[in-house]
């Protein structure tokens, strides 16, 4: 997780930096004493959460928060503050986790871990792409936040009961998305090509016909092929004959 400490005061930050060294998988990146350069560090660092205290010069807490919560994909906000009637705006304001000075590192770790998990709006922002145009990103829980993988470097998606599995250039994830919605939201940059598979168009090399599997799919990177169902198999010689 990739965070950003906003503080007026030097020392407060310091002792924030310390007790999120002290655990794992969390990586202080950026620092900030008001609340313009605390939008500015967010934006060019692209971290995950924000620890925000409420009470700065010019622009408050609160006020950066609803900037954040206005980003495309809005880092989790943890307020730090030694004054507890903010709680109620904090709330309102649908942060992750509201700490009062002096934090203690118990605390701290738990907001961390509430912050790790992507909210349901987070979810729906990076699932929703772009208003009016294909599909750009697929985009999984994990157990470190969300991962999210560009429609361009999927190879294929293979569906197996409940949940489906993306291949991509990288590596693979897992979704819970059937083939169907996800055909509807790529539109015609992917292909069924079996009830269990959606390829990407732009990634398919050739067709083998004569294997012990029956028709098989060549796809860019894919080392044993995707199978094709006799249903499809017309419409996949169709698109390779272009």
């Amino acid at each position: 997780m990739r965070i950003v400490i906003v503080d007026d005061e030097p020392l407060a930050r310091e002792r924030l930096r310390r007790m999120i060294e002290a655990f794992r998988g969390y990586e202080v990146v950026g620092e900030a004493g008001d609340g313009a350069s605390a939008l500015r560090c967010v934006q060019e660092t692209a971290a995950d959460t924000v620890l925000l205290d409420v009470h700065m010069p010019g622009m408050d807490g609160l006020q950066v928060a609803r900037q954040l919560a206005a980003a495309d994909v809005p880092p989790a906000v943890i307020f730090v503050t030694a004054h507890s009637e903010h709680a109620l705006s904090a709330h309102n304001s649908h942060a992750a986790g509201y700490l009062l000075k002096p934090v203690r590192r118990e605390d701290l770790g738990a907001a961390l871990t509430r912050a790790s998990q992507p909210s349901r709006a987070q979810m729906a922002t990076l699932e929703a792409g772009v208003p009016g145009d294909r599909r750009a990103y697929i985009s999984a829980r994990t157990r470190d936040g969300i991962e999210r993988v560009a429609a361009r470097d999927i190879l294929y998606f293979w569906a197996d009961q409940k949940y489906t599995t993306v291949y991509h250039m990288q590596g693979e994830l897992l979704i819970e998305q059937s083939l169907l919605a996800l055909e509807q939201s790529l539109g015609d940059t992917f292909m069924r090509v079996h009830r269990k598979a959606l390829v990407a168009r732009r990634h398919i090399v050739g067709l083998r016909l004569d294997g012990p599997e029956g028709a098989m799919l060549s796809v860019r990177h894919v080392r044993e092929g995707v199978p094709v169902s006799r249903r499809r198999l017309s419409e996949v010689r169709a698109l390779l004959e272009r």
